[in-house]
């Protein structure tokens, strides 16, 4: 991995090192998802579980239900569109959100701060995913944690382009 452009605070290497392992990276799935979802929704998207770290809310509608879902996701702003990466803490399975846009691209993204707009989801392939993976790990290194446990599922990157 490159070295990193980003210099990180001591809180922010501390928190990195616990959610990048396995015991955080479930309390992130399981836990401050829940969370966030209703402390996103409340604060139009101010506040969240993890301070400092943008932690926007997706809104995608269901696979197979057809349900518009909230899930809160790590995000980095990549000039007008929104990179987010399908790393389910690094499951060998994509996480249910990914499925979701993949079937109905047309989602809703609120950013830290909002407003919530419309997006078209799209997967990243060859030298353009390279190149967002390397803007992701540079907001945080655990994605690189998080391939390595992922076996051989590549991780996805998605990018969510203005419509």
């Amino acid at each position: 991995m490159a070295e990193r452009r980003r210099r990180l605070a001591w809180w922010e290497r501390a928190l990195e090192n616990v959610v990048k392992s396995r015991a955080g990276g479930w309390f992130a799935v399981h836990v401050a998802n829940r969370v966030d979802r209703r402390l996103l929704r409340w604060t139009n998207g101010r506040v969240g579980m993890f301070v400092g770290q943008p932690v926007g809310l997706l809104y995608a509608r269901g696979a197979k239900s057809g349900v518009v879902r909230e899930t809160p996701l790590l995000y980095c702003a990549d000039g007008d569109r929104i990179l987010l990466v399908a790393s389910n803490a690094g499951s060998v399975r994509h996480p249910a959100w990914y499925h979701n846009v993949t079937a109905n691209p047309d989602v809703e993204f609120l950013p830290r701060g909002g407003p919530r707009r419309p997006y078209r989801a799209r997967e990243l392939e060859g030298a353009e995913r390279e190149e967002a993976w390397a803007k992701v790990n540079d907001l945080y290194a655990g994605y690189e944690t998080y391939q390595g446990r992922a076996g051989s599922r590549r991780i996805p990157v998605i990018a969510l382009e203005p419509r």
